[in-house]
This record gives structure tokens, C-alpha cells and sequence, in this order.
């Protein structure tokens, strides 16, 4: 289809072709009546060009800028003008993301030594500021929302920089579910192969409006949402995702209002969209345009699927319309997805022991590359419907971490047991069943339930469902992998200590009922205390080391002798420990 071999070429060729038709269509935070920001093409590629330009001049061309803007059309200009500079895109949550993001923004800065950053005026200066205060004050700020210098008269028109398809694009930080967020160095090589696999998978094309509210600084967000349907020449419809945390309706709205067809979000979003929006919003939703509903970015629920899709049938959405799929940033965003049609699942799939049956979702047959089930000790590789680690080879896999070399080695030069070379360890568990790959859990994050491993994703789930008032919830293993500790936040907690011993101990009734297990700890906590990645995803090891490190603030806990882990004593109700 392109000719192109790299991802800046052939964005230039599509935008040469598509003149003045929509490139993005950015959603404002006013209301559901306020008029987008719609950029053409046109105006995406000469702003594009003018920034491309203004880069060039302070010689970028190879090294990473950081991309510190809200989602909308200041980012898309800002992402294609570095591609067109030859420099390597370095995303990152905008300023007023929140403190912690700001810190690791300024990590993130130092590790890789921008000498750029692109941001807006009106944050410019914190931008600035900030990156001082972390030691990284030679940086230059440049607001992309303002007017940049024109082109001298008579001066030959600017060209793009041609860029190898080895060479670096972007550099993409992993959410850090369970390390340090490391930076993925993705090629040139490994965006076009991603960009044509999703593209058979999907049956996306120039017609297609494809987006959503997730996060540009998450690969979901800026390859599936940005980077292509520019690719198609299709459009691109971006919402803050500020306006989905506040009210999940407002996800629907736009996708019924702007005719999205494509729309990708992780599956805490839909179980949202399916336990909160009312009926009154519902009645007013036409989701008949929504072709594909691409459940990924976390493990997909069986129960989420089915939820989703009962609660807005009504609503016309189709019955096959939602799609599970799984990736991750060191392959580029995509590994497996099904396509449109029915999500298909599976019962029975080996969980790690002698526990109830579960209903697994399949992600579908491996897109453009090679998956295989290794045993994760001896590297062995496993026979079909044997739990084991995904390895992957294929060309959208990256090209390692950015100057960490130790740890490239490590997670992107696996060899098996058999001698077979160069391929990625995700570090999730799956199954491989009829050609399909089914995600069952990640490797860091097992627990120990009577001698057998045990993915704690479960048991999250099935807590949420134990009573009104429970919310989501985190389950790992405190000092010792046998020794549950369980997080769970709670609507309304008040300060009633017998009704939160009761649902503590519901909390209890439901581990040992549903999986036989024994909570060494139970901490009850409020709305919005378990930690998660910009996709959704349970910050597990974070919630552990802030547990070890006495770091959470529950309103009721009751923990074994010995499991203290120096957690403060709430002045109301009080801290039981049990004997």
C-alpha cells in the first residue's frame, strides 16, 4: 500500500494526497455542544513543516524531544513536526497530569537528555521550572501553540528529513506495572509493520474515524489513536482524558457525535461504561456507527464483555462490535488481536491449581509476528493449552530499551530451551489454544493459594461483585507469596467500625468461598486509593511496596501478627490485629 519505508515518508505522501480533510478532530472540555477543533491536513502538514523547520535549526535530528502536551491538535502537530525534524519523539503526561507525573516527566527528561521540550504557552514556564529544579535547567521550552517564524521570501520550501527505517522514531516509557517504567525504542520499521498489521486486523481505512480519550503518552493512545489513522489518512478524533475520568458518558457521547468507528479503550473502561451510565443516557446514544470496540491495554474480562455489550445493545451497538486484543509497548502495541466478529472465550484454562473453572477471553491469533509458551525456569517451550510466559518475535518487536543495555539483553534476547533466537519476554502468562492466544495473568503478580500459583486478577474481579459498597480491589503476596494481602476500596466508608468489620469480613468470606484462600490481611480503603497506570492497569507492585513500606492510609485494617508492615492506626474506627 505505501511505498514509503519509513513512518515520516509515509505520512508525507498521505498528507500531500488528503488536502483539506479532516487529520484530527480534538474535543473540548465546555460540554457535548461545544465545537471541536477540527485540523485538515493541509494545515497538520504546514504547521508540521514550520516546527520540522524550527527543530532542524537547533539540530535535533537523532535525539529524543520530549512531547509534554495536552491530547488535541498542538500534540499531532508537535508529534509529526519532530518526525519530520528526524528527531525521536519522547511522549510524556502534560504538566497539569499531577505531581507524580511532573516527577516522572523530569526523570524521564534526565534518563534520555532532551534538549527540547514541546509544550503549551500557558505551561511553558512550570515546564521550564520544573526541569531546572530536576537539574536539567539547558533545556529549551518551546510553546507549539504559538505562531513560529515564517519562512524567509524566496526561500526554498523546507523538506522533511529523510530518516533510515532502522533509525529510532519514538521512545515510549512503559506504564511500570510491575518495575521502573524503562523507555522502549521504537523504530521507523516496527511502526509501519504495527501500522499495517492493525489495519488488516481491523479493516480500518481512509473513511474510518478512529479515537478516544486515551492518554497520547501511552502507546495505546498515540500509535491506535493518533499516529494511525493518520497513517490511513482517516481521522482522528481525540477527547482529554480528564472528560472520561469525570464522566464515562462523555466517551459514548462523542463516539455517537463524531461517527467514530474505531475506538480502542482497556476494560476498567467498559466495566465503567456498563455499571454507570444511567438509563436517561443511554436513551439518547446511537453507537450503530461503532464498528469496532477494541477491549485491550489489560486483561479482558469475560463478565466486562458481556455487560458492555447487553447494557448498549439498545443503544445499537452490533453484536460482534467489541474486539479483544493484547500488545504491549516492547512489541509495539500489538501482538494478538480477533478482529470484529464475537469474542470468543474459554472455560477451564488452567489457572495453576485445583480451583473453580473461569471463563478466559481470547485475544485472538497472533498478528505479524511469532508467539510461543515457554516454561519461564528451564525456557522450555509448551504444548498447546499448557499456562506459560508469551515470547514474541516478529518485526514489530523494538528495538530495546533506551541506554539500558543490560536489560535489552534480558527481555528482548530470549533464547529457548531448544536454541531458537531473539525473542521478546512480555512477562505475562498465557495459553495458546486452536491458534489463539488467551492472557491469563502476568508473571511478577502470581500468588500462592495452597501450594499453587493463583492470578490475583480474579480475585479482584470477583470482590468487586461481594457487595454495593466494594470497588476495585488489589491482591498480592506481602513478605512471603502465601500470605494474602488484599486492598479494597470502599464507596461511602463512614465511620461505623462494626459495618466495616462486616465487610471485611465479606472480603474474607469471598477469597475463602470462591478460592480457598486466606487473607493475611485485609486493608479497607477510600475511592481512588489503589494505584493504576494511565490505561487502567493495578499498579500491583506499587500497591505492595506502599503496603511494605507503611505508606497506605486505610480506614480499617485487619492484619495478622506479624504483618504490621508499620501501617498508622486510624484515630477512628481502629486498627484490629488479629491474634
Amino acid at each position: 500500500m505505501r511505498e514509503s519505508a519509513t513512518l515520516t515518508g509515509a505520512l508525507a505522501e498521505v498528507f500531500a494526497r488528503a488536502g483539506d480533510g479532516p487529520a484530527v478532530v480534538a474535543l473540548r472540555d465546555a460540554g457535548p455542544g461545544t465545537a471541536p477543533h477540527i485540523l485538515s491536513y493541509r494545515e497538520l502538514d504546514r504547521r508540521a513543516r514550520q516546527l520540522g523547520a524550527w527543530l532542524t535549526g537547533h539540530r535535533v535530528a537523532g535525539r529524543p524531544v520530549m512531547v509534554a502536551l495536552e491530547t488535541g491538535a498542538d500534540l499531532a502537530v508537535a508529534v509529526v513536526g519532530c518526525l519530520y525534524a528526524g528527531a525521536v519523539v519522547v511522549p510524556v503526561p502534560p504538566p497539569s497530569a499531577s505531581p507524580a507525573a511532573a516527577e516522572r516527566t523530569a526523570a524521564i527528561a534526565r534518563e534520555t537528555g532532551v534538549p527540547v521540550v514541546l509544550t503549551e504557552a500557558g505551561s511553558a514556564a512550570d515546564v521550564s521550572r520544573s526541569l531546572s529544579e530536576a537539574g536539567r535547567g539547558g533545556v529549551l521550552c518551546l510553546a507549539v501553540d504559538r505562531p513560529l517564524p515564517e519562512p524567509a521570501a524566496g526561500a526554498a520550501p523546507w523538506e522533511p528529513v529523510r530518516p533510515a527505517p532502522g533509525d529510532v522514531a519514538l521512545i515510549q516509557y512503559t506504564s511500570g506495572t510491575t518495575a521502573a517504567p524503562r523507555g522502549v525504542q521504537v523504530t521507523h520499521a516496527n511502526l509501519l509493520a504495527t501500522m499495517a498489521e492493525v489495519q488488516r486486523a481491523l479493516g480500518t481505512h481512509a473513511g474510518s474515524r478512529i479515537g478516544g480519550w486515551l492518554p497520547c503518552y501511552h502507546d495505546l493512545g498515540l500509535i491506535g489513536q493518533l499516529l494511525h489513522p493518520l497513517w490511513l489518512g482517516a481521522t482522528a478524533v481525540l477527547m482529554p482524558p480528564r472528560l472520561f475520568v469525570a464522566r464515562p458518558a462523555r466517551w459514548l457521547e462523542a463516539i455517537d457525535a463524531h461517527g467514530v468507528t474505531v475506538a480502542a479503550a482497556p476494560d476498567s473502561a467498559y466495566a465503567r461504561c456498563a455499571a454507570e451510565v444511567t438509563d436517561a443516557e443511554l436513551a439518547g446514544l446511537d453507537l450503530s456507527r461503532w464498528e469496532c470496540a477494541v477491549n485491550a491495554a489489560e486483561p479482558v474480562s469475560a463478565a466486562t464483555v458481556d455487560a458492555f455489550t447487553a447494557r448498549f445493545a439498545a443503544a445499537g451497538l452490533r453484536p460482534g462490535a467489541m474486539v479483544a486484543g493484547y500488545g504491549l509497548a516492547e512489541a509495539t502495541l500489538l501482538v494478538a488481536t480477533g478482529g470484529t466478529g464475537p469474542v470468543r472465550t474459554a472455560t477451564g484454562v488452567p489457572a495453576g491449581g485445583p480451583l473453580p473453572t473461569r471463563r478466559v477471553v481470547s485475544c485472538g491469533p497472533p498478528r505479524g509476528g511469532e508467539v510461543r509458551i515457554v516454561d519461564p525456569a528451564d525456557r522450555t517451550e509448551l504444548p498447546e493449552g499448557v499456562e506459560g510466559e508469551v515470547w514474541v518475535r516478529g518485526p514489530a518487536v523494538a528495538a530495546g530499551y533506551w541506554q539500558r543495555p543490560l536489560e535489552t539483553a534480558e527481555v528482548f534476547g530470549a533464547v529457548t530451551a531448544g536454541g531458537a533466537r531473539g525473542f521478546l519476554r512480555t512477562g505475562d502468562l498465557g495459553v495458546l489454544r486452536a491458534g489463539e492466544l488467551y492472557l491469563t495473568g502476568r508473571l511478577k503478580d502470581t500468588v500462592v493459594v495452597a501450594g499453587q500459583s493463583v492470578h490475583p486478577q480474579e480475585m479482584e474481579r470477583r470482590l468487586i461483585d461481594c457487595g454495593e459498597r466494594l470497588s476495585s480491589a488489589v491482591v498480592f503476596g506481602a513478605d512471603e507469596p502465601d500470605r494474602l494481602v488484599v486492598v479494597q476500596e470502599v464507596r461511602h466508608p463512614g465511620r461505623d467500625a462494626g459495618a466495616l468489620a462486616a465487610l471485611a469480613a465479606r472480603v474474607r468470606g469471598c477469597l475463602a468461598e470462591e478460592f480457598g484462600a486466606t487473607a493475611a490481611g485485609v486493608l479497607l480503603v477510600r475511592p481512588g486509593s489503589v494505584r493504576r497506570t494511565t490505561s487502567g492497569k493495578v499498579r500491583r507492585s506499587t500497591m505492595r511496596r506502599l503496603f511494605l513500606e507503611g505508606e497506605l492510609r486505610p480506614v480499617y485494617a485487619e492484619l495478622d501478627a506479624g504483618l504490621d508492615a508499620g501501617l498508622p492506626v486510624p484515630d477512628r474506627p481502629g486498627r484490629v490485629v488479629v491474634p
